[in-house]
């Protein structure tokens, strides 16, 4: 079973799903939806439309250069069937869909990180700017009379020891 990707939004097409245009040069175009199909007829440019992995690449969400992109590429080397090159393979694949997995996580949480530093300042600047709203008018005034009393006290105290 061989899984294509669609020419437009570069999503999986599974055998039996989706439509296939030919044009004039005999070259083929996949499209898993009517969605893609119809922006391709209106010439739109995946790398524009929001939606597309190829915008998300272009914009830079989501990782475009790396090493194990260079397993998913196709051969077209036939090659004779051996059971054990087989297992080999496929084991070898779920390894890479793994390190796959991981770097991409990794790629989105240091591209977050900068958002998240960006988010922390701006909160801490609006509430030095409005703090006057967060503290209560009176809030410090109770330990300041507190002191002013316990300072009076202590003068009272000295002065009658003095006398």
């Amino acid at each position: 079973m061989r899984v294509e990707r669609c020419y437009f939004c570069a999503g999986p097409l599974y055998p039996g799903h989706g439509v296939t245009f030919v044009r004039n040069d005999c070259k083929a175009f996949r499209f898993c939806r009517s969605k893609c199909h119809k922006s391709f007829k209106k010439k739109r440019n995946p790398r524009k439309v929001r939606w597309t992995k190829a915008f998300r690449k272009a914009a830079g969400k989501e990782l475009a250069v790396d090493n194990s992109f260079e397993f998913e590429k196709r051969r077209n080397e036939p090659v004779r069937y051996q059971r054990e090159l087989w297992q080999a393979s496929v084991g070898v694949m779920k390894r890479v869909e793994e390190i796959k997995q991981k770097r991409q996580a990794k790629f989105i949480t240091t591209r977050l990180k900068k958002g998240k530093e960006l988010q922390k300042t701006q909160d801490i600047k609006e509430v030095k700017q409005n703090i006057h709203l967060i503290r209560a008018p009176h809030a410090g005034k109770a330990k300041q009379l507190e002191e002013k009393m316990v300072q009076k006290l202590e003068e009272a105290v000295a002065m009658e020891d003095s006398a």
